[in-house]
Order: C-alpha cells, then sequence, then structure tokens
C-alpha cells in the first residue's frame, strides 16, 4: 500500500523531482488503478518492432504500456511505460493522421516515444 501512495504522489506531480519510481511497480499501477482504454496488438500494427500498445487513463491522463522487440525473433518483449501523452497524440497515433500512409512504428515515434516515464 505505501509503494502505490509512493506512486500516486509521483503520478500527482507528473515526475518534477528526480526521485523515480519501480517501472514494474508504475505498471501494475496504471494496469490496477487506471481506465482501460485500448489495446493495438501486433497483428494490427503489422510492425517488425513494435508487439503490443496498450493506453490506459489516470487521473485524466493517458498513460501507455508498450511491449517492444528487440529483433524479429525476440519472442518476450520487454514493455516499457509512456507518461501523461496529450488526447490528441494518442489519437494521432491510434487512427493516424492527415499523413494516413505513416505505419504504427512512424507515428509511435512521432507521437508517442517522447513520454517514456522517468522509471528505472
Amino acid at each position: 500500500m505505501k509503494k502505490f501512495g509512493i506512486i500516486f504522489l509521483m503520478l500527482s506531480v507528473n515526475f518534477s523531482f528526480s526521485q523515480e519510481v519501480n517501472c514494474e511497480d508504475l505498471q501494475e499501477f496504471i494496469k490496477t488503478k487506471g481506465y482501460y482504454k485500448t489495446s493495438l496488438a501486433n497483428y494490427t500494427l503489422g510492425s517488425s518492432w513494435l508487439y503490443e500498445v496498450t493506453a490506459y487513463e489516470y487521473d485524466y491522463k493517458i498513460y501507455v504500456i508498450a511491449k517492444i522487440k528487440r529483433n524479429e525473433y525476440d519472442y518476450s518483449p520487454k514493455a516499457y511505460v509512456y507518461c501523461g501523452i496529450p488526447s490528441q497524440n494518442w489519437n494521432n497515433f491510434q487512427y493516424g493522421d492527415y499523413n494516413d500512409s505513416d505505419s504504427y512504428g512512424e507515428r509511435f515515434h512521432e507521437y508517442i516515444k517522447d513520454y517514456e516515464c522517468n522509471c528505472n
């Protein structure tokens, strides 16, 4: 319970101080306390490295847990957490924008990647 209190505090101040939280604890917190929005799986994403992207909403902010493969033969992709993604960024990633020729991988780099959480 104490761990979740610390995570909540860090989410509330949006990581404005240097103290870090464990990424696995943060993922668990977002999964259990956040509102599930949607998930895009590998077969939908059509990417060789982007395995799964799941969005949650917590305290009116969007958090994404993305599973990313190291290479095309990786069967245990690593999960990364992205915090405070603007709604428009999520919508542009999920549905595309004016340039529909962009792949999910390209859109991930453009709209999500810069919001990686400060966790270890």
